[in-house]
């Protein structure tokens, strides 16, 4: 019974570390929205994520399609919001909204994504270079740049099955041990 209750003790010792990897920063609102086309140009760039951001160590930086970065204050946070002031007015033209945030919990979460201003009344737009996330598709989901869920899932059915083995191993040997009692005159 000792044995079954410390190796059940391990599996979960092993496993439970693990844990709190899993919660990192998600973004999960922006202002504008990702692939968005907007008739009028905003003057801020606003992120909202499932975590609370550390002030000292959030960059949110916007880009034209020349890949020259747009003059902003710098980033100012509210708890699990960051918000971009821009101090240049856009003109029309793709953009690209980057941004490397660490959340409380220390995980550094990192993406990028595109939005359109399409003012009719701006001038048209000079230049109509498409501008690709460094990192390729990956980069460009919200979130990116930690482990992917995929392999979390796995680790976590990993975990599962082994505490499984253990917990069958763990009973196989009591019900033999009953067993041997039991034949014993």
């Amino acid at each position: 019974m000792k044995k079954a209750l410390a190796a059940l003790a391990a599996i979960l010792v092993v496993l439970l570390p693990a844990a709190p990897a899993w919660a990192h920063a998600q973004m999960i609102a922006s202002t504008p929205a990702k692939d968005a086309t907007l008739t009028t140009a905003p003057t801020a760039i606003t992120l909202k994520f499932t975590e609370r951001l550390n002030p000292g160590f959030t960059t949110i930086v916007l880009s034209d399609a020349a890949r020259q970065r747009i003059p902003a204050a710098p980033p100012a946070i509210d708890s699990a919001t960051g918000t971009l002031t821009l101090t240049q007015p856009l003109t029309n033209g793709p953009y690209t909204v980057a941004y490397r945030v660490v959340s409380v919990d220390g995980h550094t979460v990192q993406g990028s994504y595109l939005f359109t201003v399409a003012d009719p009344a701006l001038p048209a737009a000079t230049a109509t270079v498409a501008v690709a996330p460094s990192g390729g598709a990956a980069a460009s989901e919200p979130g990116s740049g930690g482990v992917p869920t995929g392999a979390l899932i796995g680790l976590g059915a990993a975990g599962v099955a082994l505490a499984a083995i253990a917990l069958f191993l763990v009973l196989s040997a009591r019900r033999r041990a009953t067993a041997q009692r039991a034949s014993r005159p």
